[in-house]
């Protein structure tokens, strides 16, 4: 963030409602184009690849997690951190972690690269694919683990260009990388016909888009405050620490949904793995909601942590639960009258759509809770305590493990769509006392009347 005038920073994160608006309308938008994009790409693969193109992409996702996992490390755990050295004015430190993310993000590409070399055939194999299915799984892979390095860019530049305090300009990129991905879409499965590997190189030249103009506009000779310094060793662990629940976040999606994918077809077939592939395209649209709520209240929380201003957190995190609680709410609604519309968009297959009804019903119920769950963690890495982040994530995925494996034995592929929700509602049990504490304190240590003006743009 740029640290031009006190005055003009101060002013700027006065009024709650309107810095709430102002960072979360730019990131919910960015979201949404993303989930529209990811709907785009489903409904080109289910049409045009069918029910398997779609089964290869669902296995082949959790691997991906893996890279993408390592973008949202890096742009989080450096975002938070960015927030609140402008809250506190250090204008040295931001310079240093600007040029440390740099380096995480070479060094991150290498170990991904690595990794899905080394085990992503075997990370296939173990989900249960075989034949002609992991034959497409691995050609949509590959051609994504080449690309490593644009994917994790693509994933932490703009989110500290955001923090950098230019929300809007990263809310553009998002978008243009959207629309190109689903215009490349287009062009590479329908026209050229390169199928799933057609639909890789498509993501990741939208990607590429993306990372290259997020880096143009962090180094312009116009911004103050350009990376300088080697590789600071302490911040980087202090980066890996704070982002570490956004990493864990995607893990945890990925494990689960490998999961799915493995229970599924022990308990059913390959058209019900099409069939969470559906389902999970309509469920991002709210998850994207949810963590673009998230996203844009991290920025201004963390600033009015590191300045002190502690009730203004109380007010801001409130608000930003109505919204992701509501459009939870109105989006499991949806789902439940008219779910033959939304299926619709991405096949005429009858037992695709059958099974991927009855998973969107059961699968989705208490999706308004994930978005609870995403704010929480958020809110913790705002403010500094990276810890208790990764503890949620980490409890996400312990939670769900027990019911994803013994349901099915009881209720057989009912009881895969119900881990989710069940685990929901139990984890969220758990978590309101931790949440609730942590504000209750925030809100009763009033720091306003003694801080003055901090230097943040």
């Amino acid at each position: 963030m740029l640290l031009d005038s006190a005055n003009k920073a101060h002013a700027k994160y006065a009024n709650v409602t309107r810095t709430f608006w102002r960072y979360t309308i730019p990131a919910v938008v960015a979201m949404m184009v993303n989930g529209l994009y990811q709907i785009v790409d489903g409904i080109f693969i289910g049409h045009y690849l069918g029910s398997q193109g779609l089964a290869a992409v669902n296995l082949a996702w959790p691997i991906i997690g893996i890279i993408i996992g390592f973008g949202v490390l890096i742009g989080m755990g450096s975002g938070s951190l960015l927030s609140i050295y402008c809250g506190a004015g250090d204008n040295t430190g931001v310079q240093q972690l600007m040029s440390t993310s740099f380096w995480l993000i070479a060094i991150l590409t290498v170990v991904a690269m690595t990794v899905l070399i080394l085990f992503g055939p075997g990370l296939l194999e173990l989900q249960g694919a075989s034949g002609e299915l992991l034959h497409s799984s691995l050609a949509y892979l590959q051609v994504l683990n080449w690309g490593a390095g644009v994917t994790i860019a693509a994933g932490a530049l703009p989110l500290l260009l955001r923090n950098n305090g230019k929300p809007e300009m990263a809310t553009a990129l998002l978008i243009v990388g959207a629309l190109s991905n689903i215009m490349l879409d287009y062009f590479m499965i329908v026209k050229m016909q390169w199928q799933l590997p057609g639909a890789a190189l498509a993501t990741l030249i939208s990607q590429g888009i993306v990372a290259l103009a997020a880096l143009y506009f962090l180094l312009t000779p116009s911004e103050a405050n350009k990376p300088k310094g080697a590789f600071n060793q302490p911040l980087a662990l202090e980066i890996l620490k704070q982002g570490a629940a956004g990493l864990v976040m995607f893990l945890y999606f990925g494990f689960i949904v490998a999961l799915h994918n493995k229970q599924l077809l022990i308990f059913a077939s390959e058209v019900e793995v099409a069939a969470f592939a559906v389902v999970g395209y309509l469920g991002v649209i709210y998850y994207f909601i949810a963590e673009g709520v998230a996203n844009g209240v991290q920025p201004p929380i963390s600033y009015y942590y590191g300045a002190g201003l502690y009730r203004r957190i109380h007010t801001m995190f409130k608000l930003a639960l109505k919204v992701s609680l509501g459009f939870g709410v109105m989006m499991v609604t949806m789902f439940y009258l008219f779910p033959e519309d939304v299926l619709g968009l991405f096949s005429e297959d009858f037992a695709l759509l059958n099974a991927a009804e009855r998973g969107l019903q059961l699968h989705l119920s208490t999706l308004f809770l994930d978005g609870f769950i995403f704010l929480t963690s958020m809110y913790f890495v705002a403010v500094g305590k990276g810890g208790k982040a990764l503890a949620i994530s980490l409890g996400n995925m312990l939670v769900q493990l027990p019911f994803l494996y013994l349901l099915p034995f009881w209720f057989g592929v009912d009881g895969v769509w119900l881990a989710v929700p069940i685990s929901n509602i139990t984890l969220t049990v758990i978590i309101i006392p931790l949440l609730w504490r942590d504000l209750y304190q925030l809100k009763h240590a009033d720091m306003e009347a003694t801080s003055g003006d901090k230097p943040c743009a």
